[in-house]
């Protein structure tokens, strides 16, 4: 449940496996609330839900999550009680997809780096409507996936043209945080700063184009054609700082089992990963540079694995 997008599933657990009968996906702002998105997709009175689990965009508390880059208020009891569902779980969306993780194969993932094979922590970062990253404890035997909020720590500037960029954002935002660039709002916010910093006129179809959709799928896709060099430098910094804020996150939880960089934005524009100049952001951290160079980057392929997570989340309820 994002910022964007919602997507629904219904599963059935046979033989000790999650099997999908259903899933449908949705524009978030198509349903006035997630009780009516349920409703939508599933009618049928008749077909008790032992459990759901709702992975949400948001930072849960206890039975309840407000979103942060969409208006529904959800509340597990509440949903519980409308829908007739015996329990309802909430986490995050990112810690669902850590969870869902376990459910990939080799074909699921694109390297950016392969590392070292080693135990310990990993940690997801995943760039989509907003900034979403989670950490994955390791005891030695399993990974327990934890939520965090880091997408919203403060953004450092490194050199001149970020600090540029920082005061440009800083004047339209309070806070300055990751998030307001490694997303895709943060790309517009990019293209936008780059279009007045380098003062280059915008061409009258990409002006057309952003009236009709004003989106980052805009600004990367005329950067994938080559068709403007604002839009390509906008990519290349949109890169730049995920594999700073990669670094950052991996120092912080000591993630030498790997990072998983998931999201929508990433997958699909793997064409204008340059996966060197990526590696040498992200190790680029000074003392720490020899424990960054052993650790796998892994980008998620999968666009259903917060969905597969959420689902081992609820049979997890079911069957423990």
């Amino acid at each position: 449940m994002g910022g964007t997008k919602t997507e629904l599933a219904l599963f059935q657990i046979k033989e000790g496996k999650l099997l999908a009968l259903k899933n449908q996906r949705y524009a978030t702002t198509d349903h006035q609330s997630f009780v009516e998105a349920i409703r939508n997709f599933h009618d049928d009175q008749s077909s008790v839900i032992d459990c759901a689990c709702l992975g949400v965009a948001g930072t849960v508390d206890g039975d309840k999550v407000k979103g942060v880059n969409f208006t529904w208020e959800i509340d597990a009891k509440k949903i519980e009680s409308d829908l007739n569902i015996r329990t309802v779980l909430l986490i995050n969306d990112l810690q669902a997809n850590a969870y869902g993780l376990s459910a990939l194969g080799d074909s699921d993932f694109e390297f950016i780096a392969k590392g070292e094979k080693s135990e310990g922590n990993a940690v997801v970062i995943s760039p989509g409507t907003g900034l979403g990253e989670a950490g994955m404890f390791w005891d030695g035997t399993y990974y327990h996936p934890y939520a965090t909020e880091g997408g919203h720590c403060s953004f450092a500037p490194s050199n001149e043209l970020d600090a540029e960029l920082w005061k440009f954002l800083k004047n339209n935002f309070d806070h300055v945080s990751w998030e307001r660039l490694v997303s895709g709002q943060g790309i517009l916010n990019i293209y936008q700063f780059l279009r007045n910093y380098n003062a280059k006129k915008e061409p009258e179809w990409l002006t057309e184009q952003l009236k009709i959709d004003h989106s980052a799928k805009v600004i990367s896709l005329a950067a994938i054609e080559k068709k403007d060099p604002v839009s390509v430098e906008t990519m290349q910094l949109f890169f730049k700082y995920l594999a700073i804020e990669s670094s950052q996150l991996a120092l912080k939880t000591k993630a030498t089992g790997g990072i998983f960089i998931g999201g929508g934005i990433v997958p699909k524009n793997l064409n204008l990963i340059d996966k060197k100049e990526f590696y040498k952001n992200f190790i680029n951290t000074g003392r720490m540079e020899h424990l960054l160079k052993n650790i796998p980057i892994k980008i998620v392929l999968n666009d259903k694995t917060a969905l597969m997570g959420a689902a081992y989340y609820a049979a997890m309820g079911i069957t423990d």
